[in-house]
This record gives structure tokens, sequence and C-alpha cells, in this order.
């Protein structure tokens, strides 16, 4: 039986695209910053030219310096163009409400 040669994905996504990008993990390891340098996805997506981009494993917010383990997924995410809490709000307020009353 083969052993399992350790590796990471960094993964970004855009509403119609996305892309994942599998690493092979070196002995001396990586961090989630330089796994997101070596994806190459900095030219793949110009968006990311300029940035420092914010980092997460599997959803959770992490630091550029943090240590990757095997089948660890670096997910680059881009910035919230709304407060989703805002936009709540705006989407309730223009439902129109049928037979709605204020209770008193």
């Amino acid at each position: 039986m083969a052993e399992h040669a350790p590796s990471i994905e960094v993964a970004y996504a855009l509403p119609d695209r996305q892309r994942v990008v599998r690493l092979a993990l070196p002995p001396t390891g990586l961090t989630a910053g330089q796994a997101f340098e070596l994806a190459g996805l900095r030219q793949e997506f110009p968006e990311l030219l300029g940035q420092v981009p914010v980092l997460g494993i599997y959803g959770v917010p992490c630091a550029a310096d943090r240590p990757l383990r095997d089948g660890d997924r670096v997910e680059i995410y881009r910035p919230l163009r709304t407060d989703p809490r805002v936009r709540r709000r705006e989407q309730v307020a223009a439902t129109p409400r049928k037979g709605w009353k204020r209770p008193r």
C-alpha cells in the first residue's frame, strides 16, 4: 500500500468561478501565507495584486504565519461589499408586508 504524501489546498472563489490548487506539504512545513504565494493565484486573479490577503482555514480566519498541517485548506477571502446586517435590514425594509399589523 502506498503512503499518503502530505498535501494542502489553496482555494479562491469568485461568484462565477473558483480555483483550488493542491500543493505538496514539504517536510519543513509551510505557513498559510507561503502556501498562498506558492499557489500562484496573484497571477491568475489580478484583483489579488497589491493587497494583503485575508486568509482562513476551513472558514476560520487565520494569520499568514499559521503553520499548516496535512489536509488543511487555505481559503482567500474577498472583502464584503456591504455589511451583512445592513443588507438584511435593507431587504426586510424593501419587502412588502401584506396583512401585517403591528401588535398592540
